[in-house]
């Protein structure tokens, strides 16, 4: 592959001196491999409000000040994605008929902003308005967190105590192999489905509980066990909570197809999937303890994207976040989106910072085709200066589109029609589109001489204005010459280019 490259660029020095013409002409066609692609994501956690609202009972516009906020830094440092918690405790941090509205929120379960408004839709209408897409973030089993206050008469708690039931800790778990939990989780996940624009539903590692929940006890599903066995059920115990959690993401994957197919699937698992696998990981068996077999959901694609929580630095042997991260991808057989979480600290330090960079690093090289992570989360951007501002000098300097799914669609949109307008040392570049509403983002690329450029804009934009010509380094004043653009829909398929060139940088034809 050296040697290739080699003679590549050998081959390229003398198609340029032996071709003069060619080298100093200014008009032609933008040639470009496209933006760069990459999911940025970062958590947004509403669970004990550890991100927001900052504090219960907090006036609407309290709120709504602190989301924009949030969303105005993950867009300043070119984030395009936000991963936000709408059911912590089978409650709701948006109007639901199924469950009451969020302690978290109003202070009260059951109580609703005053005056009213729908948080979800206006953090979705807001992420939207700045480039990023929302997945909405649901704990599909927790029926009440132990930091959850009083339990309302609305909660499913008291409405169906036959589902759920109280742990050692304080927590109240719904039973996962009941189908009536099973059929209340699908519905909830529907409901925000058909109802919210919504780019992706996510689920993170809390299926069955951690065993210190429950003072490290068994999970307490007798009944429901015996019922199996009555049954006439032949699995293991292990085996028949394995088969109940299996049995929801499939049915859910294949419920959010059919009714909105671009809306992506995404799961954040434990890290882990068995101590042994591979040779040198030490650690958590979640296969065992959680009864979750994330590697299942990943062989058989029933997700878009699966962010599994490599939460341990590069070096540290029995959990090594490449080493993770490269067995995980070798289990990647149906070639889904593979974004890691990331996550080794909140200090300000060097050290820290320097292994978030290099994780950033090691998986786009290792994941080249679809790159991406997923941020634990985003206080430890926005309240960390030394690194949101490495961050957006380093691997998130350029703005990124995120991969596409092409196994969701592969039709992209219709291309822009384009016009440019050159007056007062000014290019002033709009477009308009016939299906507009099928488009998400907008790309620009654009071209001084031989300096290649491009801006992601946002879904209400129309216009872009840039300098007819600017300073090169050699002092040399180099006018724009070749402007594209493109439409980018739902699934981040790309439209063909409208160009169009210039060689004075006032006079523009359509190419």
């Amino acid at each position: 592959m050296y040697r290739n490259s080699l003679l590549i660029c050998f081959a390229s020095i003398f198609f340029l001196y032996c071709n003069p013409a060619k080298k100093t002409q200014r008009n032609e066609p933008v040639k470009t491999s496209g933006a760069d692609r990459e999911f940025r994501a970062a958590w947004i956690a509403t669970v004990a409000n550890i991100n927001w609202p900052s504090k219960p009972g907090l006036s609407v516009e309290q709120q709504k000040q602190e989301a924009i906020e949030q969303l105005d830094f993950l867009k300043a440092h070119h984030f395009n994605a936000v991963i936000f918690q709408v059911r912590p405790q089978a409650d709701a941090l948006y109007e639901s008929a199924l469950e009451p509205w969020s302690y978290y929120l109003t202070g009260k379960q059951g109580k609703a902003p005053e005056p009213f408004y729908d948080p979800l839709h206006f953090w979705i209408e807001a992420a939207h308005d700045r480039g990023m897409e929302l997945h909405v973030w649901l704990n599909p089993y927790r029926a009440h967190h132990k930091d959850g206050k009083e339990i309302s008469e609305q909660s499913i708690v008291t409405k169906h105590p036959e589902l759920v039931m109280k742990l050692k800790e304080g927590y109240w778990w719904m039973d996962p192999a009941r189908k009536e939990t099973q059929d209340h989780t699908s519905a909830v996940v529907m409901d925000l489905v058909k109802r919210y624009d919504i780019d992706g539903v996510h689920f993170d590692d809390y299926f069955y509980p951690y065993p210190s929940y429950n003072g490290t006890d068994d999970f307490p599903d007798d009944e429901s066990w015996k019922m199996y066995q009555q049954s006439g059920g032949k699995l293991s115990r292990g085996d028949w909570r394995r088969d109940a959690v299996n049995t929801l993401i499939e049915r859910l994957y294949k419920e959010i197809k059919a009714e909105k197919k671009h809306v992506k699937f995404g799961l954040s698992p434990f890290g882990i999937w068995r101590p042994g696998y591979p040779a040198s990981i030490e650690g958590f068996d979640q296969y065992d303890q959680l009864y979750a077999d994330a590697k299942l959901w990943l062989n058989k694609g029933w997700i878009d994207y699966f962010a599994p929580q490599l939460y341990w630095p590069i070096n540290r042997m029995p959990q090594s976040y490449p080493v993770l991260l490269g067995w995980w991808q070798q289990e990647n057989t149906m070639q889904r989106h593979l974004w890691p979480g990331i996550s080794v600290g909140r200090d300000t330090s060097a050290k820290n910072v320097n292994e978030i960079m290099s994780q950033i690093m090691i998986s786009r090289g290792m994941l080249p085709e679809s790159m991406g992570v997923l941020h634990w989360n985003i206080f430890s951007v926005s309240k960390n200066p030394p690194m949101a501002k490495a961050l957006i000098e380093g691997p998130y300097k350029k703005q990124a589109l995120v991969p596409a799914s092409p196994w969701l669609g592969t039709n992209a949109p219709a291309k822009p029609e384009l016009n440019i307008i050159t007056e007062n040392g000014k290019v002033k570049i709009s477009w308009k589109h016939g299906e507009a509403t099928a488009v998400f983002k907008w790309v620009v690329y654009y071209r001084y001489g031989s300096q290649k450029r491009y801006q992601i804009l946002n879904r209400n934009d129309r216009m872009l204005e840039l300098e007819q010509s600017i300073t090169a380094a050699n002092k040399e004043r180099i006018n724009l010459s070749a402007v594209a653009v493109t439409a980018i829909d739902r699934l981040g398929n790309e439209s063909e280019k409208s160009e169009m060139l210039s060689s004075n940088g006032t006079s523009w034809t359509t190419h």
